[in-house]
């Protein structure tokens, strides 16, 4: 049999960069939109929203498409992911809710959280399909996906917001474009990547199979949750201590770093493959290049967004937002320091996982979370806005330092990323 040919690593580049540049510049869009058309509260009850969902949400995908995408030797079928992702998301859709009803929220802020949960959930069951399209190298369903995702959930927000002024019914038409996508996108291409029996295809509800991946994956579903609540924290400081229009002035601004985010995540993404399969062959020389080459790129990235900031940070705050967010202009030149320190991280943390290298990644993490918390409670309350950016700073130097020694190990000892044993799918 012919061995399949795999598109070049430019070509799954330049398809996951195209995806990732009109998701990113949607759902910017979606935060430009918010603030055009509604005021800073509207923004902020929006990003305490994606702020209470994203870590619930992270921890019950477990990173399934860093596991698939990374799985050279195919231990798991695609059904075993379907299925275990059909779980997992269903338990954090109830966890959502219930945090929603019982958290001390006012009645339209709680109904914005549980219906961005809602959206989240729907996206969860896309970005399963995106772990198969990884694995077999065909980026260009991850991009018509995102791209579909991402243009369509800009004009439906936009459109209920416009229509009703409430943010809640701009969310509400977010899900519905969200679940046409997955039902007439994603769900349908599966068929046409798999090499494997066609039932398949359906989740498949197999207890130990189950059990053996869950267990595989918890390491990065807690290493996730972890990460998002970097950005997360900060959060939940400023609204605690100033409220939800100084929230929303953060959120507006800290997401201009999706911009550069955007080019790394589509470089980390289509080399992720790539790596995984050069460190499973043993050829540390390769991975080590490709990885350097990588983040030599994120650290250029800031760089210039950094520059960008201090030339021309309030010119851009009041292009993008308004004059309200422009007079904040110096917090924006801290995130944008912050972000280089979190492009840096984010190739790391591709390269880690590349290496299988999962459980050594919670003690990392978790010393991040520590020092961004921290660094929140001692800066934020005197700092404001400011303190919440360099806290950030300070979570960055931090993932860096650790994720550079857990490298380190394993260019040393190869093959010791996989602890315990896994089930093979049959």
């Amino acid at each position: 049999m012919a061995a399949v040919r795999l598109p070049s690593l430019r070509k799954n580049f330049s398809w996951v960069f195209a995806g990732n540049l009109v998701y990113a510049a949607t759902q910017w869009g979606m935060l430009t939109a918010l603030a055009k058309l509604g005021t800073p509260q509207m923004v902020g009850q929006f990003g305490l929203g994606l702020a209470i969902t994203a870590p619930i949400i992270l921890f019950a995908n477990l990173n399934l498409v860093a596991v698939q995408s990374t799985d050279a030797r195919r231990r798991y079928v695609f059904g075993d992911y379907a299925a275990l992702r059909l779980l997992t998301t269903t338990l954090a859709l109830g966890v959502i809710c219930a945090v929603a009803l019982l958290g001390d929220y006012g009645p339209g802020t709680a109904l914005v959280v549980a219906l961005i949960g809602v959206a989240k959930a729907v996206e969860s069951l896309s970005d399963v399909t995106y772990g198969l399209y990884m694995q077999r190298e065909r980026m260009e369903f991850i991009a018509r996906s995102m791209i579909l995702r991402g243009l369509l959930s800009l004009l439906a927000l936009a459109l209920g917001v416009y229509l009703t002024g409430s943010v809640a019914w701009g969310v509400v038409g977010m899900c519905v474009v969200w679940l046409a996508v997955f039902l007439l996108h994603d769900a349908l291409n599966v068929g046409r990547v798999l090499d494997e029996p066609q039932d398949r295809a359906r989740p498949l509800f197999r207890p130990a199979v189950l059990a053996s991946l869950a267990w595989l994956a918890l390491p990065l579903g807690l290493v996730m949750t972890l990460v998002t609540l970097n950005s997360s924290i900060p959060r939940y400081f400023i609204q605690g201590y100033f409220g939800e229009a100084e929230l929303g002035l953060f959120t507006a601004m800290s997401y201009i770093i999706v911009a550069g985010a955007t080019f790394v995540n589509a470089l980390g993404q289509a080399a992720s493959p790539r790596l995984s399969r050069l460190y499973a062959d043993g050829d540390l020389g390769a991975f080590r290049r490709l990885l350097a080459k990588a983040c030599g790129l994120g650290a250029a990235i800031g760089a210039a967004g950094i520059l960008a900031a201090i030339v021309a940070g309030p010119e851009i705050l009041t292009v993008l937002y308004s004059d309200e967010y422009a007079a904040r202009s110096e917090v924006f030149v801290i995130l944008m320091v912050a972000a280089a320190f979190g492009y840096v991280a984010s190739f790391l943390g591709y390269g880690m996982t590349a290496a299988r290298y999962f459980r050594a990644q919670i003690p990392l993490f978790v010393g991040t979370v520590a020092s961004v918390a921290l660094a929140c409670w001692l800066l934020v309350p005197g700092g404001g806005l400011a303190g919440a950016a360099t806290a950030l700073i300070v979570g960055g130097v931090v993932q860096i330092a650790g994720s550079l020694v857990a490298l380190a190990h394993a260019m040393r000892s190869p093959g010791a990323g996989e602890l315990g044993k896994e089930v093979d799918s049959p």
